[in-house]
């Protein structure tokens, strides 16, 4: 799938959340205010974590978009892992430190006086419908990118190079969840007259908001020390250069994510040595040119010459790779 298409379906995803984000919010406020319940009120403010969370990815989504310049030569792609991991946090901050206070205060006793309320049971009820809605537009879009790639959705989801879906997708599948935990300790409340079980489904709301913060912001964290490209994109690059007649082996290949469908490739290679400086220099020029239109995720290329048996670039490459190294220096030769 292209960047542009991708962007603008993540853009719809991300805009679609947030607008229902910020209605549940409001009526799962409302509802709070009314009934006392702490998991009602955790509820509120899971979905001010998650609309805070969607305006975070609206402004990652504009930055990351913005071309290469002088100051920033190869590009604001990395933006977009920067905010997204902003989201992430305010999930855990504005989300799961709320309810676990709100649920711990419960079951201490020192919460507010509760009550029942047919109200709350509706609120949840339409923020499950509503929830659902942007649930379903997340995993169609998914699905259809990880058909695109033909890989499973799962695979998908951890080799990803756009954390927008992703983070859409758990914050959503996360409100479900907590719709539900708040469901059943409302429910538990009103047939054992027991506060504790608000509480307990407070806290639990607060725990899957951290379990979420946590899963998010480490994938954003891999994003922004700069991970491998796509494994499949990697070997193809590879096999790529090794087919080149000019070339003799492929010392050291390295691949780093820019941005969104941006790869920057570094490659070192032996040359025949029977080409000249100038049949050298066409052959990175054409090659770059090559791998930049077989893969469209490429977008720079550097071409390195170096003879394969320099002893510091072997340890090197070695010990970046290991047993992995030694069998692509064994096919080279």
């Amino acid at each position: 799938m292209s960047e542009e298409n991708s962007g603008g379906e993540s853009t719809l995803t991300v805009l679609l959340a947030g607008g229902v984000n910020l209605a549940i919010a409001v009526m799962k406020l409302i509802a709070g205010i009314i009934s006392g319940s702490g998991a009602m009120l955790s509820e509120a403010a899971h979905s001010v974590a998650d609309t805070i969370t969607e305006v975070l990815l609206l402004t990652a989504l504009k930055r990351s978009s913005r071309p290469a310049d002088r100051m920033h030569p190869f590009g604001y792609g990395k933006e977009r892992y920067f905010w997204s991991l902003l989201a992430a946090v305010s999930i855990f901050a504005s989300g799961s430190m709320f309810a676990l206070y709100e649920g711990v205060s419960t079951v201490l006793g020192h919460g507010e006086a509760q009550s029942t309320s047919l109200l709350s049971y509706i609120v949840l009820a339409v923020a499950f419908l509503l929830e659902g809605t942007s649930w379903l537009q997340a995993v169609r879009q998914v699905v259809r990118e990880s058909k695109a790639e033909n890989r499973s959705m799962w695979t998908y989801l951890r080799l990803i190079d756009d954390p927008t879906p992703k983070t859409v997708l758990f914050e959503d599948s996360a409100a479900l969840l907590g719709l539900l935990l708040a469901f059943g300790g409302i429910g538990l409340h009103q047939l054992t007259g027991s506060e504790v079980w608000d509480g307990v489904a407070s806290i639990a709301i607060g725990l899957l908001l951290a379990c979420v913060a946590y899963l998010l912001g480490r994938t954003n964290r891999g994003l922004l020390i700069g991970r491998q490209a796509d494994p499949q994109l990697v070997r193809g690059v590879r096999d790529h250069l090794s087919g080149a007649p000019e070339i003799e082996a492929v010392v050291d290949l390295q691949t780093m994510l820019m941005g969104t469908d941006q790869v920057l490739v570094c490659a070192r290679v032996d040359f025949d040595d029977s080409l000249g400086a100038g049949d050298v220099e066409h052959a990175c020029v054409r090659l770059a040119a090559e791998l930049t239109e077989s893969f469209h995720d490429v977008t720079e290329v550097f071409i390195e010459p170096v003879p394969r048996t320099d002893p510091e670039l072997r340890a090197t490459v070695l010990a970046r790779y290991g047993d992995i190294a030694e069998r692509w220096n064994s096919q080279a030769q």
